[in-house]
This record gives C-alpha cells, structure tokens and sequence, in this order.
C-alpha cells in the first residue's frame, strides 16, 4: 500500500513537473523569439477582445446598462444636413448660428454646451461672424469646443506651441506609460478661442489593431504635457462644478474624482462600457432646434426641448460627413459625438469597465487548472471528466459575462479556455500514467517473488503452459531447468535465515545474468528456481545449463560483509517434446534429472 500511494505521488509529481516544463519552455520562445511573442500576443489580445465584444453585445441587448437622461446630442443627422443645406446655401454652416444656437440653449441653463466640432481657419470674407462666434463661446464658463492632435511631420505643418491653460497638471504616482498617447503635432484651432476662456479639450480616438473602438484615452501628451480627451475635461467639470485643471491618477493607475473612479490600462486609456446601438443616448436633429430658434412665433421658445440641467453635445451622425467609427457592438459603427456621449455617461455613472491585471489573471489560469485538475483526477471514467469539464468551461463563460455585467469587471476568457483544455489534456494523460503504473505495480505484485525478485510460481505455471500451446501450434521446442541450490539448509543453520535469503537473492541474479531475454527465470519454491526457455532445443538447454551451473560456483558469495563463501547448485533438463508431452510430465522429467545430479556429486547438470 506504501509504494502505491508512492506510485500516486510519483505520477502527480511527473504532472506538475510536465507542466512546469510546458510552461518554462514556452517561456524561453515567448522571451527569445519575438516573432512568436508578436503572434502569441496578437492573437490573444484579438480573440481575448472578440470576447469582450460579444459580451458588450449581449449586456446592451438586456438594456444594462441605461443611458444617462441628462446627456442630450444635438445633431447633424442627414435630414438636417440636407435641410439646413438647403436653408443657408452652404456647408459647414455660417458660424454665427452656433453662436446663436449657444444663446438661445444658455437661456435654459444647460450644464454644458460640448461641441465636437474643430472650428479652425477663420471665414475671410466673414471675420465679424468669426469674432461673434468665439465671443460668444468666451463668453459662457460651461462651453466646450475640441481641438485635434496628430502626427503631421514638421515640414507639413510646424507644431505650434499651445496656451498652458488647456493643459493638465498631473500627478502621477502610477508606472502608466502613456507613449501610445503621445503625439507630436497638432491643428489649431482658432486662436480667438486658444487664448481666450472656452474650455478645449482634444477629440483624438484610440484604435485598436483591428481597427475597433473598445477605449478612449482621457489624457494625451503633447510637447512633454498633458492635455484632457474634450469629454472627459466636461464630465469632470460638471462633476466638480468648477474649472480645476489639476488631476491626480493614484498607484494603482486609476483618476478618484468626486465619487468617479476611472481606471487607466498600462497604456493610460480606459474601457468604455457601452449603453447600447447608435441612437441610444437622447437624440435631436439640429434643424428642429434651429428651426425652433428662427421662430417668429417667440412664446414657443424653450416650450418644445428642454435643456435645463442638461448637458448639451453637438456633432455630426450624418454618414456623408464620415464622422463614423467602429465599436464593439452588433451595429458596429458609431458616430464620434456619441463615442463622446459615451465616456461623458461613463463618468457621471461611475460606470467604467476595468481590466484586471497580469498577477489576477495568472491567479485565475492557476485556479482553472486546479479545478480541471481535481474534476480529472476524480473523476470515475473519462467521460464524466469530459462533461463535467465542459459544464466548468460553460460555467466559466457565464460567470465572465455577468461579472462584467453586475461588476464591469473584464475578466480573461480565452487564456482560461485554453488552460482548461491543456489542463484536460495533461490531466487525462496523466490519470492514464497513473492507472498505467498502478497496473503495473499490481502485475508486478501478482507476477513477481517479493525476495528474489524472480517470477514466482504462479507465473511459472501460466508461461510454462502458453509456452508448451506455442511450441505445440508451430513445431517448435521447449526446453525447461529446475535449479537447486547445493546444501542450502546449512547456510540456514550455520549463518541464520537472513544469510539464507542473501544467498537465494545471488544466485537469483546469476541465473538472470547467464539467461536469454526470451527465458523466463522463476522461483519455484523454496531454494529451487526454474528457467524456462522457448524455441530452445535439448542439445542448446543443456549448454546454457552448464553455463550456468559453471558462473554460480565461480562466483564468490557474500555470506557477510567480510566474508565469503562457494555456493553451488544442480540443475534438471527436460525439452518437449522429446520428453514430455505435458506441462506436468516436463516438471517431473526435469525434477528427476535434478534428483539425478544431486545422487550423483551436485554441481552439475542432470538428466533422467
């Protein structure tokens, strides 16, 4: 019982050691081939974002979570470009009729007038509707305008120098690298409203390789300083009340601002948690509001919208106007005023999807293991591990998609799934090593002489008996030695037992040194052992008899560890079929030619 519970240990031990190999030696090609690195990472960070994808959409398809009833887009849909084309004769329109629209919208004390809009070469045949514009905008603490960074080279355009009142001051007490944030021109806008009061922020959006919008980042470098993302400089206002240009992001990388918690990745971006298709946030096209704003009729002024508390965002969703991206959700395409009203409700809700980290994640993979390890391990047949593995890989497809649902917290789905099959997989081969050994140790058990380490008798009559069938079937002979060893109850009287079985263990071993791979060497009983030998004639026994007989008195035995003694043995031979016809009539033809070498001196061999 104590080597097979050895046995167990041994086999999970080689389990653990195999995985650890695995492991190391994908972490050697992961660290020293950076092709494979690139792919590896590649293609786990692209499914691993296919999943959030799909759970995103199941998540907006149960309406969780709702869309913020105060954020309000005014928009440039395709019915109001067309008309209000039509109406004013040009695209983009006159200037002076977002200034109206700001003070016709600021007469209901709206939270916030955003425009994502980039207002930048001034009208040179209109340069008062120019100054009328940006007065009005200058003119109200709680509009906001974007501007746009690039990477332009040099010689294309010179990168300006930007007023120090757009920028942010940051602490930083995380290992965020924002170098994926980091731009190295930028477009103007117009100077009128750089150097004036109206608040700026940048429009800037952050894709990831396939080309999919999944995050935004809430802070952009510029010339060595940080400037906020136009959605996230408003929703902080409206948070705070009031303009504060200083921002803090902790160790663990996340901006705590009035109850908001925004957590930032390595890269400094941030997840968004989306509210649903194009069109989910509170939509009014433009025409209607400006058409309201013309009126004549002025007691129906602020009767039809209400603006009051609302937090305003104009901006194109006409596709003519190709202000459309690509997001995560069935639709897959958004206009880029509402990846803005996306991040703004992010912020008021406190609604930010996070990711967790490397040491989460590898606590999580090790978890799985153990647990498709255990189901394996016992488990009574392979195909209740195989199913009740599949229900654990279910369950844990499930439990990602509410955890992000109920908690926005994005946990790993495919490094967990593959962990779960190679978990399995090791698993399953290691059950079958283990069943291997302990069929093996139980074999040997039921197969082998626990002192001399010689098949026992048991063996013996089985294999004797296949051998004869054999030999039988195909005309071949067998030929079978009995050995005794020569005076042994004198090693038992004159050194003790222990002595005795010393010497049975020598011996043992010499026969099994002079024998062939094919010969079956056995205890028989007692001091006697038993060669048998398939497909060997009289003549060729009676040779590897001798042999034998010859190596054991020659061999000086270790009666003690300084002494030593000269053993010798007699050995019977019989061979079917000259002798025998039957598994019994060769035993008792060989014993007699034992007895025969013992009447006649020993150490020898006999033959009746």
């Amino acid at each position: 019982m104590k080597n097979l519970v050895k046995t167990k240990w041994f086999t999970y031990g080689t389990y653990i050691l195999l995985v650890i190999v695995v492991v190391f030696l994908g972490m050697i090609l992961f660290k020293n081939n950076n092709t494979f690195k690139n792919v590896f990472v590649s293609f786990f960070n692209v499914a691993e974002n296919r999943t959030f994808d799909y759970r995103q959409w199941i998540k907006v398809n149960h309406k969780h979570p709702l869309p913020n009833d105060d954020i309000v887009i005014l928009t440039v849909d395709d019915a109001s470009l067309e008309y209000l084309w039509d109406k004013y004769g040009e695209w983009p329109l006159p200037r002076d009729i977002y200034a109206n629209l700001i003070n016709y919208i600021e007469k209901q004390n709206p939270q916030a007038i955003i425009f994502d809009m980039m207002f930048i070469k001034s009208v040179r045949t209109s340069p008062h509707i120019d100054k009328y514009l940006t007065d009005t905008m200058n003119k109200y603490e709680n509009v906001y305008v974007g501007m746009n960074f690039d990477h332009q080279p040099s010689d294309v355009r010179k990168p300006e120098d930007i007023p120090d009142r757009i920028q942010y001051i940051l602490d930083n007490q995380s290992n965020i690298d924002f170098k994926k944030a980091t731009y190295e021109n930028c477009r103007l806008i117009l100077s009128s409203l750089l150097n004036g009061d109206v608040n700026i922020g940048m429009t800037n959006v952050a894709r990831d390789n396939d080309g999919i919008i999944r995050t935004v980042m809430p802070l952009l470098v510029y010339k060595d300083k940080f400037y906020p993302y136009l959605s996230l400089r408003a929703g902080l206002d409206c948070l705070r009340q009031e303009r504060d240009n200083k921002i803090t992001i902790d160790k663990n990388g996340k901006i705590n601002v009035a109850g908001t918690t925004i957590p930032l990745n390595k890269d400094g971006e941030t997840f968004l948690n989306w509210y649903g298709e194009a069109g989910t946030h509170t939509q009014i096209p433009l025409y209607k509001v400006i058409n309201e704003m013309d009126s004549t009729d002025k007691s129906k002024l602020g009767k039809t919208y209400d603006f009051k508390d609302k937090i305003i965002l104009v901006g194109t969703t006409a596709m003519s106007l190709h202000d459309t991206k690509s997001v995560p959700i069935e639709e897959n395409t958004y206009p880029g005023v509402e990846i803005h009203a996306t991040f703004l409700n992010n912020i008021l809700d406190n609604n930010f999807i996070q990711k967790t980290g490397d040491i989460a994640n590898t606590l999580i993979a090790i978890a799985v293991i153990a647990i498709v390890g255990g189901i394996v391990m016992f488990s009574s047949s392979t195909l209740f591990a195989f199913l009740s593995t599949s229900l654990f890989g279910i369950a844990y497809l499930f439990v990602s998609y509410y955890v992000m649902e109920l908690y926005n917290l994005w946990i790993p789905v495919i490094f967990p799934i593959l962990a779960i099959i190679f978990a399995f997989t090791l698993s399953i081969l290691a059950k079958y090593l283990m069943k291997s050994r302990d069929f093996e140790y139980q074999y040997k058990l039921a197969t082998i002489d626990g002192l001399t380490e010689l098949y026992n008798h048991r063996y013996f009559q089985d294999t004797l008996r296949k051998q004869m069938d054999i030999a039988r079937r195909y005309n071949q002979p067998v030929s079978l030695i009995i050995a005794d060893i020569d005076f042994f109850k004198k090693f038992n009287d004159t050194y003790g037992h222990q002595t005795g079985d010393a010497v049975l263990r020598q011996v043992a071993q010499t026969l099994t040194k002079n024998s062939r791979a094919t010969d079956s060497v056995c205890r028989y009983g007692g001091e006697e052992m038993s060669i048998i030998m398939p497909n060997t004639s009289a003549t060729e026994a009676l040779n590897l008899a001798e042999r034998i007989c010859k190596a054991v008195a020659e061999k000086p035995f270790h009666i003690t560890p300084v002494e030593t003694a000269q053993v010798t043995i007699s050995l019977g031979l019989a061979t079917f079929p000259e002798n025998a016809q039957t598994p019994q009539d060769l035993i008792e033809y060989a014993d007699k030619g034992l007895y025969y070498a013992k009447e006649h001196g020993r150490n020898q061999v006999g033959r009746y």
